[in-house]
């Protein structure tokens, strides 16, 4: 079993960006800049964010972090999101989600301006990375595919089974793995599949994105299967010093033994969706995806 280490792939993009702005800034052009809008003190949140803004420190990027309460008026929240729409410094900003129940997380999405929509949101994003035009993919989709390429590991022809089926990976993942540069044939399914063992099974990469804690079981998964946990599920712990842990949609120990490759939680997927969102941002300070 290989353990795929998102931490170290992450670490080699990053130097890559970096190496990127240093090239960026020699030719004329300026210091890439990410904005971060924070609404309430989610712990997840707060803590994600925050890496966010090292992680731009750390390829030179400039950082700007925007807090709201939780008890923030959604019209306030779009003007904010309007006047940042209309800043010529920035290029791009991402609204940390989940919001508070008041907001609809759908309005404020459409609010972005597409070319600012580094996080790969967007409808209008979305919808050209479906049809193959530029655009800015979702940070955790990019993140996979971006693994699977760099442990060079076979896609061609394999069948793929995405267990998860949001907006923000499911769905945008089951596109990305089907299409040329990756040509597995996928199939998403999701807590109501029937038979959903039988169909993991089936799968020569799994990927877990249910958002439930231990969910897959090694009975779910074949010899020598790639599986990738996307879950990142916040819960109590009084073996850390922060009193949390992070625990994924997959049982490691019991699926580890059976696989060919398989990404920890921590330290797997969660590297490579913070490196993608600067990816991003460093594609629209080069004026990459929108001419």
């Amino acid at each position: 079993m290989i353990l795929i280490d998102g931490k170290k792939v992450a670490a080699e993009m990053k130097q890559e960006i970096a190496e990127e702005v240093i090239k960026l800034k020699a030719s004329g052009g300026r210091t890439p800049h990410l904005a971060a809008v924070l609404v309430g003190h989610d712990g997840g949140s707060e803590t994600y964010v925050a890496y966010k803004i090292k992680d731009c420190g750390a390829v030179g990027f400039k950082s700007s972090l925007i807090r709201f309460e939780d008890n923030v008026a959604e019209v306030e929240l779009l003007a904010k999101i309007e006047e940042l729409n209309e800043d010529e410094t920035l290029d791009g900003f991402i609204v940390q989600l989940p919001l508070p129940k008041h907001i609809s997380e759908q309005k404020v999405i459409e609010a972005i301006n597409p070319r600012k929509d580094v996080d790969g949101f967007h409808p209008v994003n979305v919808g050209r990375m479906v049809i193959g035009l530029p655009a800015y993919v979702s940070a955790t989709p990019f993140g996979i595919v971006e693994l699977l390429k760099r442990y060079k590991i076979e896609t061609n022809g394999k069948n793929c089974v995405i267990v998860g089926r949001s907006n923000i990976v499911g769905r945008p993942l089951s596109i990305l793995m089907s299409q040329k540069a990756v040509n597995t044939t996928v199939t998403v399914a999701h807590s109501r599949t029937e038979n959903l063992g039988q169909v993991c099974r089936n799968a020569d990469i799994l990927i877990a994105a249910i958002g439930v804690p231990g969910y897959i079981n090694g009975n779910m998964v074949k010899e020598g299967a790639v599986v990738i946990d996307v879950g990142t599920t916040r819960v109590k712990s009084d073996q850390t010093k922060s009193g949390f842990k992070l625990i994924g949609d997959v049982l490691f120990d019991e699926v580890a033994e059976k696989c060919s490759h398989i990404t920890p939680v921590p330290g797997g997927v969660g590297p490579m969706t913070r490196v993608s969102l600067l990816l991003n941002t460093l594609l629209s300070a080069k004026g990459e995806i929108y001419k």
